[in-house]
C-alpha cells in the first residue's frame, strides 16, 4: 500500500525533526536559549549548528549595558542562579559586528531576543531591526528578574504586558514575534492568553525562577544583586507544568524550556505541549549540549518508532499508569 511505501522511506532515512514555529521551519525542536549562546558566533567551531534548530541571541537593549557587577553567577544544587542583568552590546553594535557573521551561516534560524527598560525601548530595538536580514523571528523579553526596573514588570502585569505585545507586534511588520515568559507569576495559563490576545505569534517558557542563596560564614548574599535566577533540573518539574498549562489555554505554538539536559528532557517538554524546546543551562555545564541533545532526540525518534518528532506535541495521556 502507498501508505506504506511512505511509512518505510521515512524510517529509511530517518525521522523527520522538523518543526514550524509561525511560520518559520526549523530543522530540529532544539534551540539554544539566550544568554546562554553568546550571539551564536562564538559556538560556530564548537557546536554544528546544522544540527540544532536554531539559537536565541543574548538580549539586546537598546544602548550597551555593562550588566550586575560579580560575583553574578553560581551553583546551586541541581542547577545554578545568575544575576548577569542582561550585559550585551547593545543593538548598534550587534547589527555591526555580529550579523555580517550571522548571515553567512546556512539553514539554522537566528532568533533575536529583545529587551528594554521602557517600551519605547523594546519598540526602538526591533524597528533597528526590522531592515537587517538574516533573522528568523524576535524574541521579546518580558521576563528577566535580574534588572531593577523593566523585564519583569511588564511580564508580571497583564494590561502592560499586552500593551507592550501588542505594540511590539505592530513594530515588528511581518516579522513573527515570540514572547518570553515570567514563571514568577501565580497563573501562567492567563499571562499565555494575554500575550495570544496581544498578537504573539508564540510563547516561550520559562525564564528563570527569583532565588536567594545565603553564605552561612559570612551571612551575606552569595550573588552582589542579592537575588538571582534559578535555572537547571531543578526548576523542570514547575516549568513542565507550566508549559503544559499554557499549551493548554493557547493555540500559538508553545516553546518549552528549563532544566533541559538530555533527549527524553526534550521529549517530555513536547509532550506537555511544547512545539520546540530551548536548551541553557546545560551549556553551561557542556558547550555542545544543544547539539548533544538534539542528535540524541533524533535517535529517540528512532528507537521509539517515531517517523515525525512533531507528533509528540501535546501528546501526553492523562489518567494512572
Amino acid at each position: 500500500m502507498e501508505w506504506q511505501r511512505v511509512e518505510t522511506a521515512v524510517r529509511d532515512k530517518g525521522p523527520d525533526m522538523r518543526v514550524t514555529i509561525a511560520g518559520v521551519e526549523l530543522r530540529s525542536p532544539v534551540i539554544a536559549a539566550s544568554g546562554t549562546f553568546g550571539y551564536g558566533v562564538e559556538f560556530e567551531d564548537v557546536v554544528s549548528l546544522d544540527r540544532i534548530g536554531g539559537f536565541v541571541t543574548k538580549g539586546l537593549s537598546r544602548e550597551p549595558m555593562a550588566g550586575n557587577a560579580s560575583p553574578r553567577i553560581i551553583e546551586t544544587a541541581a542547577g545554578m542562579m545568575n544575576a548577569i542583568g542582561l550585559q550585551n552590546v547593545g543593538v548598534k553594535a550587534f547589527i555591526a559586528e555580529k550579523m555580517p557573521k550571522l548571515q553567512k551561516l546556512n539553514g539554522v534560524a537566528v532568533i533575536a531576543n529583545v529587551f528594554g527598560f521602557e517600551m519605547n525601548d523594546y519598540l526602538e530595538v526591533i524597528r533597528a531591526l526590522n531592515d537587517v536580514p538574516g533573522i528568523a523571528m524576535y524574541e521579546l523579553n518580558v521576563s528577566c528578574p535580574n534588572t531593577s526596573h523593566g523585564g519583569m514588570v511588564f511580564g508580571t502585569d497583564p494590561p502592560s504586558l499586552w500593551e507592550l505585545v501588542a505594540r511590539a507586534k505592530a513594530a515588528a511588520a511581518s516579522r513573527p514575534m515570540m514572547v518570553k515568559l515570567s514563571p514568577n507569576v501565580t497563573d501562567i495559563a492567563l499571562m499565555a492568553r494575554v500575550v495570544e490576545d496581544g498578537g504573539a505569534d508564540a510563547v516561550s517558557l520559562v525564564n528563570t525562577f527569583v532565588a536567594l542563596s545565603i553564605d552561612v560564614e559570612t551571612r551575606r548574599p552569595r550573588i552582589a544583586n542579592i537575588t538571582g535566577g534559578l535555572s537547571g533540573p531543578a526548576i523542570k518539574p514547575i516549568a513542565m507544568r507550566m508549559v503544559y498549562e499554557a499549551s493548554n489555554a493557547v493555540k500559538i505554538p508553545v516553546v518549552g524550556m528549563g532544566g533541559i539536559v538530555r533527549a527524553e528532557d526534550a521529549a517530555e517538554f513536547m509532550i506537555a505541549g511544547a512545539t520546540a524546546v530551548q536548551v541553557g543551562t546545560a551549556s553551561y555545564a557542556d558547550p555542545r549540549a544543544v547539539e548533544n541533545i538534539a542528535n540524541g532526540l533524533k535517535r529517540w525518534c528512532a528507537a521509539h518508532d517515531i517517523a515525525e518528532v512533531r507528533s509528540l506535541t501535546g501528546s501526553v495521556k492523562m489518567g494512572a499508569l
